[in-house]
């Protein structure tokens, strides 16, 4: 295969024409998803983020206190902050251009790459505005700088003429952005007022130095067309309006702002609130430099051991000996925290920022709230008492269920141990261990060799589930994948399922890099959403990332997983001698265990993807698993016709 290939670079209808150079934001265009996520309503939604980001940050690093964000009613949305104005004088490398021109026409171009500007931000790429430029098919941006005013209109990431002065501004400072999203990209999707108004309010708990007014063009049920929003209390107050009227453990919540300098002599700053309660599942949203990090990161590791730490030293300091056994885990349930860091130059993973990389984060959070938290504990000593009473019945819990377990599991090995079914994992408890659900005995057999046996099992399927959307229930049980299935996670279906009987920490979906592995992929998808939906929504449920590639030059060798990016390397090199050898991997089972293993299996160097479900249009999903997997044909049909535009390569 790889020498068909290399044979087929050198025919005459391959040369340097055949190299496509995509220039300015045209890369943007063509492959949004590596730059916002995607092209649905997520998608979307995050391009108000991004540069509603750039205006907390203004306001952040002092220069602005009032923004004001507006639904249009053409769907267009204007954001409007009083800060310094983004400069539109000639930018030095770029004489014929304003400095505004680059920053929204010029990938990687912004004011927060040297920290100068900005101690701590949200912004750090350089991209997020002039993606959001390329992504609308009208912007106009106006600047108040210097008791004048300057205007500059952009489509799809072309300025349609230079920044000109379009009057005066004695009384005015700051930037307006004014962009509606392009259909060509996003399709059907439109902005909706509820999700705008959850992200704005978020925003201004964030930082209590800033008023944010909402006002909205398009009526949406019960979210108010108007609103301001200032909170002086910061997270404290976020966190006493979610819990609403529920019963904590608590009197009032754990709750600070530190510097960083305070301890570390470092910039930036963290904010947090926590408090537990018997009435809802506990929760932590993370925040950094103000933006959300749902899949959280180094900052939360910190948050978690500092609790941790002083609960256990709490325990030990009165004489609870039960103490030393609550875990993380145990925080977790019940605990309902909110934490907000600045840092500045914070790594994230991904241009969408869901999750802070950032080592140092894990000692600077960990650092400035673990002496509050012993001092809070010691001042507040009914409170306390409570929450370890809580904490440790919580953790008796759990060591029952995991002894529980163990002998289940010891039953479900027995039960399972045949050719081609389970190979389990030889820990007895349920955390830090995964199930790799695997496309037949070829897959299963590469993935044995490249396993770790202490933590990882395995479980082959032989063809296609069943879809079970609309099955009949006798059919579910008859199915031998799905009974097989069912037995190897040690739960039910449907009301049947109880979360606390599964056997594995995760679920991973590892299919093949084809249409086939995708359709495998949904059907699992589908069975765990209709059959097993609080897996998902408690995070254990993923898909793996196979490889698409492997290039090999001389001793380098890397793996890509699409074709856009192989013909990069290609053009590129791999800085190794001789030709590129390129082996495309048909299927799991083309891959030797040291492959698997290095892209796939190994935590070390793999990258997973966490199934998750919308939690601000949570009826979004359930309609979309209909239209895709239900047995109404043209309701596929017509998703197909909505969203042929966006496929650029079939692998067929």
């Amino acid at each position: 295969m790889a020498d068909d290939l290399l044979a087929a670079s050198d025919a005459p209808d391959y040369d340097a024409s055949s190299i496509e150079v995509l220039e300015g934001l045209e890369p943007v265009r063509k492959r949004p998803g590596m730059y916002i996520g995607g092209t649905d309503d997520r998608a979307l939604h995050h391009m108000v983020a991004e540069v509603l980001d750039n205006s907390m940050d203004e306001a952040v690093a002092g220069h602005a206190n009032r923004i004001e964000v507006e639904l249009l009613a053409d769907h267009s949305v204007m954001i409007r902050d009083n800060g310094r104005g983004i400069p539109i004088d000639p930018h030095p490398k770029f004489p014929g251009k304003s400095a505004l021109e680059v920053i929204l026409c010029t990938l990687h171009a912004g004011g927060k790459f040297s920290g100068k500007a900005y101690e701590t931000s949200g912004g750090l790429h350089g991209v997020g505005a002039s993606v959001v430029n390329a992504l609308s098919d009208s912007m106009v941006v106006q600047v108040a700088r210097n008791k004048a005013l300057f205007e500059q209109r952009f489509s799809r990431g072309k300025p349609l003429g230079p920044v000109e002065q379009v009057g005066a501004a004695p009384n005015r400072r700051g930037t307006t952005v004014t962009f509606h999203a392009d259909e060509e990209i996003f399709s059907h999707h439109r902005f909706k007022p509820a999700r705008l108004f959850k992200m704005v309010r978020s925003k201004a708990y964030l930082f209590s130095g800033v008023e944010i007014r909402w006002k909205s063009a398009i009526e949406d049920g019960d979210t108010p067309t108007e609103a301001t929003f200032h909170f002086p209390g910061g997270l404290a107050d976020y966190l006493t309006e979610t819990l609403g009227g529920a019963s904590t453990y608590a009197e009032r919540p754990f709750a600070g702002t530190v510097e960083f300098r305070e301890k570390f002599n470092a910039p930036g700053k963290v904010e947090w609130a926590i408090n537990w309660t018997p009435a809802r599942d506990g929760f932590l949203q993370s925040y950094c430099n103000t933006v959300p990090t749902p899949e959280g990161g180094t900052h939360e590791a910190g948050f978690w051991a500092a609790i941790l730490k002083g609960i256990r030293a709490y325990g030990e300091l009165v004489g609870n000996k039960k103490a030393g056994q609550i875990t993380r885990e145990d925080l977790v349930t019940g605990g309902c925290a909110l934490v907000s860091c600045f840092i500045r130059e914070p790594e994230f993973v991904g241009q969408t920022k869901d999750r802070l990389a950032t080592t140092e984060a894990a000692k600077l959070v960990e650092g400035a709230v673990r002496d509050h938290f012993d001092n809070w504990l010691a001042a507040d000593t009914k409170s306390a008492g409570a929450i370890l009473d809580f904490l440790v019945l919580r953790s008796e819990e759990r060591l029952r269920r995991k002894q529980e377990k163990e002998t289940a599991r010891k039953s479900a090995t027995k039960k399972l141990r045949l050719p081609g079914k389970l190979t389990d994992c030889t820990n007895k408890n349920r955390e830090g261990t995964e199930i790799f659900i695997v496309e037949g005995d070829s897959a299963g057999g590469s993935a044995k060799g490249a396993r770790f046996r202490e933590s990882q099992a395995l479980l082959p399927l032989k063809g296609k589930i069943l879809n079970v959307l609309g099955a009949a229930s006798n059919k579910l049980t008859s199915n031998a994948e799905i009974r097989d299935l069912c037995e190897a996670l040690g739960v039910g279906l449907g009301t049947k399922f109880n979360i606390d009987d599964l056997r594995y920490e995760r679920i991973i979906i590892m299919c093949d890099a084809d249409v086939d592995g995708a359709h495998i992929a949904s059907l699992l998808m589908t069975f765990f959403y209709t059959q097993m939906r609080p897996l998902i929504d408690g995070g254990h449920l993923y898909l793996a990332c196979p490889p698409l590639y492997r290039l090999t030059q001389g001793a380098k060798r890397i793996y890509v997983s699409d074709d856009a990016e192989k013909e990069r390397v290609l053009a590129e090199g791999l800085g190794g001698k001789g030709k590129i050898d390129v082996q495309r991997f048909k299927g799991l089972g083309e891959m030797d265990a040291k492959d698997l293993k290095e892209t796939t299996m190994d935590p070390a160097t793999r990258t997973l993807i966490r199934v998750t479900i919308d939690e601000d249009e949570p009826g979004e999903t359930g309609d979309l698993v209909e239209r895709l997997m239900g047995k109404k044909p043209e309701l596929r049909f017509q998703y197909i016709q909505e969203n042929a535009r966006f496929v650029e390569e079939l692998d067929v």
